[in-house]
């Protein structure tokens, strides 16, 4: 089992953020985090960038291409998003990435509440094996499991990242 140091790849990220925020120009951001694992690192980051806006939720079940396969979650939440997203900058921050289709939905969501000046990817980990083109702009950190491998965010607190074998 590993288990990686959760403060230390979220402060990588908060520098991977601000330097891309003052790269880019972009003052201000809203950050948007994707429901579950996605807005407990949002909350984390949130924090730590001392951002003023709130922060917003995303509830990205309905907007799955693949919901019919995999199927709909139990316990299915509104999204929240107390601004106004037009013209803003857009920090979307979700906990893994790997085939793409979640930040594909969270776009198609976001994208239906208006049009953002522009989005920054963040993700804790990115598992690769994507099957869309989609790549985050800001990673935690790049994991490569085996095939017996699996990848479990713990929290909200305390939150944590490890690669788990499976039985």
């Amino acid at each position: 089992m590993t288990r990686f140091d959760i403060d230390a790849l979220l402060a990588g990220m908060v520098e991977g953020l601000r330097a891309t925020l003052d790269r880019e120009g972009r003052s201000q951001p809203l950050m948007v985090g994707i429901r579950t694992g996605g807005v407990w690192v949002a909350e984390r980051l949130h924090r730590m960038l001392a951002l003023a806006d709130p922060l917003g939720e995303l509830s990205i079940n309905f907007y799955r291409d693949d919901f019919t396969r995999i199927g709909l979650h139990p316990r299915v939440q509104a999204s929240r998003l107390p601004f106004h997203i037009d013209d803003r900058h857009i920090l979307l921050v979700d906990d893994v990435l790997q085939t793409g289709r979640t930040v594909r939905a969270a776009l198609n969501e976001i994208f239906d509440y208006g049009r953002p000046a522009s989005v920054t990817l963040a993700v804790l980990a990115d598992r690769g094996g994507h099957e869309l083109p989609i790549r985050a702009d800001v990673v935690g950190t790049v994991v490569s499991l085996g095939p017996e491998e699996q990848l479990k965010l713990a929290g909200p607190d305390p939150l944590g990242l490890e690669v788990l074998r499976a039985p």
